[in-house]
């Protein structure tokens, strides 16, 4: 009996690895899909909540669509997709972490309360998504502040010999340390977002559950929608105190302290609403970028992973085989 419980748990263990990995690239083709097509809004959004009163207290931009004018009036379309490659490479492990860690820690809770993961109780759905958040963080910090750092260098002037920063200089001049720089502030964006978004996009898909007891895909891109623009929404002046605090202090500008430093000052200075700056464009991005990666996750869990593979080819395997049934006769 001893050696029959040796041989099943490396059993276990390797098909849990496995199928965490499997998880794991879904999420990174996931995130690589939804970014290739917001990205240009996130270059707005990121400009938006960047830009102060000038000297004559007056803003650069009047809005999205004034913002999304000027950079390809002055910068051209390629504007639009300054420090994407650093997104790209950050976006992959972000998102394969947030969506495998997600779905991994709601299996456990599962596990442990004896229900199924579709009818999760709310404060178990939280915590999952808690965790996740807090775990995309050692991704994201180090990709947002080198893609944020070069959007915002995109739409300020350069002083004579000065030229425009890439991303291999910006992560020499940051060091290990500088990549990242405002955590605090991403983790107060990044796990409140998760304990939002993950257990209100799994109960509104629970919602459009059909009679076979599976989600539709329309459904699945339809909860992303809304879940997404809810807690987008919820978490814009995280995201804003974020910006402000991860793009490079140019002379004569104000370096925060930190949270407090940086919330006091924008509120003093700007009012409560410049708090809220960018929330369309915000709402705008996250909404179809994570309905566009859950749709993706879902299609690759469903249809591309070793288990739901090796199902299909079992379904299309006969039963009874030439080989099998001459090897049956002879026996």
């Amino acid at each position: 009996m001893a050696s029959t419980t040796s041989k099943s748990e490396p059993a276990s263990a390797d098909v849990s690895t496995s199928k965490f990995l499997s998880k794991l690239g879904a999420g990174a083709v996931a995130g690589i899909v939804g970014v290739l097509i917001v990205y240009p809004l996130d270059m707005v959004k990121t400009r938006l909540q960047n830009q102060k009163l000038d000297a004559h207290g007056r803003l650069q931009y009047k809005g999205g669509v004034d913002c999304f004018r000027q950079v390809v009036a002055k910068e051209g379309v390629r504007g639009l997709y300054r420090g994407m490659v650093p997104n790209l490479i950050g976006i992959t492990p972000e998102k394969a972490i947030k969506l495998a860690v997600n779905d991994f820690a709601r299996e456990y809770w599962a596990a442990k309360t004896g229900t199924s993961e579709e009818n999760l109780a709310i404060p178990y759905g939280m915590l999952a998504g808690a965790t996740a958040g807090f775990c995309q963080v050692i991704a994201t910090n180090p990709m947002e502040i080198v893609k944020i750092q070069m959007q915002v260098a995109g739409g300020q002037k350069l002083a004579p010999g000065e030229t425009r920063p890439t991303a291999m200089s910006i992560v020499r001049n940051l060091g290990l340390r500088g990549m990242y720089r405002g955590t605090p502030a991403t983790l107060m964006r990044d796990v409140p977002f998760s304990i939002i978004f993950f257990p209100l996009n799994s109960y509104l898909k629970l919602q459009g559950t059909n009679a076979d007891g599976k989600v539709p895909f329309s459904m699945v891109f339809g909860a992303g929608i809304v879940s997404g623009m809810v807690a987008a929404g919820a978490v814009t002046p995280a995201d804003v105190i974020k910006t402000r605090l991860q793009v490079a202090t140019r002379p004569g500008e104000v370096a925060h302290k930190g949270i407090a430093d940086c919330f006091q000052h924008i509120v003093r200075k700007e009012g409560v609403s410049a708090l809220f700056k960018g929330i369309v464009p915000r709402c705008m991005i996250v909404a179809p970028m994570f309905a566009i990666a859950l749709l993706v996750y879902d299609l690759q869990q469903r249809y591309l992973t070793p288990t739901n593979l090796s199902e299909k080819l079992n379904q299309h395997t006969p039963t009874s085989s030439p080989i099998m049934m001459l090897t049956e006769r002879k026996a």
